[in-house]
């Protein structure tokens, strides 16, 4: 990592929204002031079908110094298009959220903070009250019953796996890399295996965004998680 290089940020992105490219360059300036260095970005297309140009990628490759661009042909999920972005980040603190950016810049500094402290070697992002204030009411609902799921029927330190903040440094990135998980329940996959080895985890509560816009949720796709939560409980004592 170079002397002015603080982290890599991981953004997996698949139909994102109009003004994304512009927003990153944004969320970067601003963050690069507060972390008081350069910021690497990977932001890894996961088979997008709209929303995306050769000038949104020209634009960030010309305002992000360390900016690179993964492609994938097909959309394959969050935990997959993660594992190809942060295969591709060299530095010593890797953090990877949103493609819109929607927790503040207070709670990733907060999760970068934690890192850089040496107090942890994973930094995972918790929600608190005001954050299901803001969110519909069914993504409350599931968000809740997982989190009584995984109290049940895994020991880890905490229940909220799934927030879309985490970081964490360079000795378990070969954790995230071994995750098999390709949509959301790689989070949960990620904390076991480092809570398995034995490192160290610490919370962090995060908050998102006032004017935050959260997509439609795709619910084709809880038969499958629920199915990959059922194989996680069945290889839990493994």
């Amino acid at each position: 990592m170079s002397n002015t290089t603080t982290c890599t940020i991981v953004l997996p992105c698949y139909n994102p929204p109009k003004g994304w490219a512009g927003n990153i360059v944004q969320q970067v300036s601003v963050l690069s002031k507060e972390l008081q260095g350069d910021i690497d970005v990977v932001v890894v297309n996961d088979g997008s079908t709209k929303n995306i140009s050769d000038e949104d990628i020209r634009v960030m490759t010309e305002k992000i110094p360390g900016f690179k661009w993964v492609d994938s042909d097909v959309n394959k999920g969050k935990g997959y298009a993660l594992r190809k972005g942060i295969a591709a980040a060299d530095t010593d603190i890797i953090i990877y959220t949103d493609i819109d950016f929607p927790y503040t810049t207070e709670s990733i500094k907060k999760i970068y903070d934690a890192l850089t402290s040496g107090s942890c070697d994973l930094a995972a992002g918790v929600k608190d009250d005001a954050y299901y204030e803001k969110v519909p009411a069914a993504r409350r609902y599931i968000s809740k019953a997982l989190r009584g799921l995984i109290k049940m029927f895994f020991s880890i330190p905490f229940t909220d796996t799934q927030c879309g903040l985490k970081g964490f440094t360079k000795d378990i990135k070969p954790l995230f890399l071994d995750t098999s998980i390709d949509r959301y329940l790689f989070d949960l996959e990620f904390i076991r295996k480092v809570h398995a080895k034995k490192y160290r985890i610490e919370q962090v509560y995060v908050s998102l965004k006032d004017d935050i816009e959260f997509r439609k949720m795709n619910y084709k796709v809880l038969l499958p998680e629920l199915l990959n939560l059922i194989g996680l409980i069945l290889r839990r004592k493994k």
